[in-house]
């Protein structure tokens, strides 16, 4: 069952740490009120599922705090990771009445969610949030591209530096920090979540780590808890500029 307990439910449109990144962060303040008449929050605990593939979704939302992943099943039951959602990104699509995807609660995670038919009606009306929501799915397409170059040709290591990059990243941007010098973030994924989503096995994510930990590209409290002392070294690492580019 979903709880509650995560984030205060009251939480105001001006208050939200995503604010700045979600879908509503170029509305106006009336355009604001409309949408808190529209939306509700909901929580999940880790390991829960928000939402079945082929489900009818009756709302869209924005992950606030937490972090999700999204899978496909095959008919035989093989089941493949196809994607993460981070604080900030978008759940759904205006449209479209089912989920295209399983999408499981990582963590615990509270989700902004708005009801689906209200929400598109006010897309029709509301420049700020169709514009948005084209310039966020712009995004999700190059980080898909990007993320093709990562399993297809990177290496093992540069698999974990580009994945630690990509949350250390999210974490800056959500805290309104540029990501450079010395970054410390919590990892929101277990080893065999990051062998699932990278293609790699256990083992491998785990002597990865402990060898960028070794070569002092990352420090280590407990498996969750990350230090890199330079970002600009662990962009390297991942085979990125330090603008977060792929190297050529």
């Amino acid at each position: 069952m979903a709880h509650d307990d995560v984030y205060p439910v009251s939480l105001a449109c001006g208050d939200c740490p995503i604010r700045h990144r979600a879908v509503c962060a170029r509305c106006e303040s009336d355009e604001l009120e409309e949408l808190e008449s529209i939306k509700y929050y909901r929580s999940f605990e880790a390991g829960q599922t928000v939402i079945w593939a082929g489900d009818k979704m009756d709302f869209v939302a924005s992950v606030v705090t937490g972090i999700a992943t999204l899978t496909q099943t095959l008919e035989d039951g093989r089941t493949q990771m196809v994607g993460l959602l981070l604080p900030s990104d978008f759940v759904g699509r205006p449209g479209r009445e089912s989920a295209a995807y399983n999408v499981t609660a990582t963590t615990d995670i509270l989700m902004c969610c708005f009801r689906r038919k209200p929400f598109e009606e006010m897309m029709e009306r509301t420049p700020h949030i169709a514009q948005r929501l084209l310039q966020m799915t712009l995004d999700e397409l190059d980080a898909a591209r990007e993320w093709m170059l990562l399993l297809g040709r990177k290496t093992a290591r540069e698999k974990i530096a580009s994945l630690l990059s990509i949350v250390a990243r999210r974490d800056a941007s959500i805290k309104l920090r540029h990501p450079q010098g010395r970054m410390t973030f919590d990892l929101p994924l277990t080893r065999e979540a990051m062998a699932d989503y990278l293609g790699l096995t256990l083992e491998t994510v785990s002597r990865q780590m402990s060898a960028l930990k070794r070569d002092g590209v990352i420090e280590l409290e407990g498996k969750r808890h990350v230090t890199v002392p330079d970002m600009d070294r662990l962009l390297l690492e991942a085979g990125d500029d330090n603008d977060g580019g792929f190297l050529v």
